[in-house]
């Protein structure tokens, strides 16, 4: 089996908060979009919290002004399907994130979407590339994560948000 292989960042240099997924689904994939099963809460999550809406492409400016950087931990994997159980440990290939966060200096907030990311993270990045940056796990996003409703998922992704949203308007 070919490995899924992972999207670039979608972020610019002044970019605050970097959202981190585990590896895009089969759904992103086909559609060469982050979040595009359109039973997933990202986009829905991020039209609350900071109105962000439209088509794909248009989103994406929006996420830029607002300084988020979204990106995957993995680069490439192989795993059959979409779920994040099903990634195969042998064969992850992580995101070069020492120039990553070289390169986007301003970034003070990593927002692991869902329990894999993070662990992915935590298992393959050297904490010397991150140095001093907050790190916050939230409720994956995914529709494979029923066990929290939306409103559960928005209040958890508001409270993450909500430290980087009063220093910008302060």
């Amino acid at each position: 089996m070919e490995p899924s292989r992972g999207f670039r960042p979608i972020a610019n240099a002044d970019a605050r908060v970097l959202v981190l997924g585990s590896l895009p689904g089969q759904k992103s994939l086909l559609e060469q979009q982050y979040y595009a099963h359109p039973q997933n809460a990202f986009w829905p999550i991020m039209r609350e919290l900071f109105g962000i809406s439209g088509k794909y492409d248009s989103r994406c400016e929006q996420l830029l002004r607002h300084q988020i950087a979204l990106w995957d931990v993995l680069q490439a994997s192989v795993r059959p399907g979409s779920l994040d159980a099903n990634i195969r440990p042998d064969t992850t290939v992580a995101n070069n994130f020492r120039d990553f966060f070289h390169s986007h200096a301003d970034i003070e907030l990593i927002a692991f979407n869902g329990k894999k990311a993070e662990q992915l993270f935590r298992r393959s990045v050297a904490a010397s590339d991150t140095g001093s940056i907050a790190m916050i796990g939230l409720p994956s996003t995914s529709p494979a994560f029923a066990a929290m409703p939306f409103a559960g998922k928005l209040d958890a992704w508001k409270v993450g948000f909500s430290s980087i949203k009063r220093k910008k308007e302060g």
